[in-house]
């Protein structure tokens, strides 16, 4: 890919900073990164009173905050800074990498965090994230789109299958502009199973999110049968994953698509959980069996240890077998929670995906349930299968 521009305009910043030493090293990286424009440099803390003032008057888009002259006053900064205007971003500078420090930062509201002695590759990185937070791109449009989730509580359980349907049947009912992202990095199977030949993927998009505009998103992803598809790549990637840029990347492509439909690994990865953190809904797809029950109800237990409300998270029992010995009435008592929706064993369906190349319609019984599955999300009534769904390429088979 192309080298990007780092350059953009300057972020101006309201700077308060005791420690001077500090403050002199952070001012001497400015003429090489320009990216802040200091509009004022206080030597102490001030009181809230005079802080509001300040701000008012300044309307500073970032306050730049030494955290480590008084700790427990710079947090109590931060919270206030937040409170008084959500919209001004609050960076956090220290003389060195204090982790519990960063942790306390962001927890108050901090959205980065910068220690001497201010490395400019690190600082062009925060500066970046700052422009996409304080100078949106796509302010034209005025209502950002949905995004929900599918994942599984063990491999093979479907959640692919589910998510790359659903999508389908998203774009057919509202014709509105669809976004799948398979976002299983180590073993992503949608590029696969639909054959798309493309030369980036989700990493390179993550790696660029700082850039992320319409153009660039036409660049990335692939277009599947009215569906834009941003796979994972070619070969298994086993890096981090950047949780600030994860979810500046699901932030920025709501701001592009009417939906955007996210293909997670197991629930109990990291970037699932990171994930899942930045949708409306999410679904949980579990088969039937045993071991997959069992290991449902440990996601849902963790899901509500770790906070997430039980309204946005739901459970899909994939490959349902009327002859199951379990009914679902049983599968909710174990679960705590109710069923969103059952998905028949239909393996012919999805045979027929693969050798015919035709994608589920709503003319079988697993096209039908994942189409309601569609309809409850967009809230839009059955439309009859189109006529030309047999001209769209194969979709996704089971995973």
């Amino acid at each position: 890919m192309s080298t990007l521009l780092q350059n953009g305009p300057e972020i101006t910043a309201l700077l308060i900073a005791p420690d001077r030493e500090l403050a002199q090293k952070f001012l001497e990286t400015i003429p090489q990164t320009r990216g802040f424009q200091i509009l004022a440099d206080l030597k102490t803390y001030p009181p809230h009173q005079t802080l509001e003032i300040r701000a008012r008057q300044l309307n500073p888009q970032v306050v730049l905050l030494d955290l480590g002259s008084d700790p427990a006053t710079a947090v109590s900064l931060v919270r206030y800074i937040v409170s008084l205007n959500p919209g001004m971003q609050v960076v956090g500078l220290h003389s060195h990498n204090d982790s519990q420090m960063i942790l306390q930062c962001l927890r108050a509201g901090a959205v980065e965090f910068l220690y001497a002695p201010f490395d400019l590759a690190t600082q062009r990185d925060a500066i970046s994230r700052l422009r996409r937070l304080v100078v949106p791109e796509n302010a034209e449009r005025t209502e950002a789109g949905h995004a929900v989730a599918f994942s599984s509580c063990k491999p093979g359980s479907g959640a692919s299958t589910v998510a790359t349907q659903t999508a389908f049947s998203l774009h057919r009912l509202t014709g509105k502009k669809i976004l799948l992202v398979d976002c299983d990095l180590t073993g992503g199977t949608i590029g696969f199973y639909l054959k798309l030949s493309h030369n980036y993927s989700l990493v390179d998009a993550l790696q660029h999110v700082e850039h992320l505009d319409s153009a660039l998103w036409n660049s990335l992803a692939v277009n599947y049968g009215g569906v834009d598809i941003l796979p994972a790549p070619a070969l298994p990637y086993a890096g981090p994953v950047d949780g600030a840029r994860l979810r500046m990347l699901v932030g920025q492509a709501c701001q592009i698509y009417d939906w955007v439909v996210l293909d997670l690994p197991t629930v109990f990865s990291p970037t699932s959980l990171m994930a899942t953190a930045e949708c409306e809904r999410a679904f949980l797809v579990s088969t039937a069996d045993l071991p997959s029950l069992h290991l449902a109800r440990k996601a849902l237990t963790m899901l509500n240890h770790l906070g997430f409300p039980k309204e946005r998270f739901h459970v899909l029992l994939n490959r349902l077998d009327r002859r199951e010995e379990i009914g679902i009435a049983d599968m909710e008592k174990l679960f705590g929670c109710s069923v969103h929706a059952s998905l028949p064993n239909d393996y012919f369906a999805l045979h027929r995906v693969v050798t015919l190349g035709q994608p589920l319609g709503a003319e079988n019984d697993l096209g039908r349930a994942i189409e309601n599955v569609a309809q409850r999300l967009c809230g839009v009534t059955a439309k009859p299968p189109s006529p030309s769904a047999r001209d769209l390429r194969p979709a996704l088979s089971q995973v």
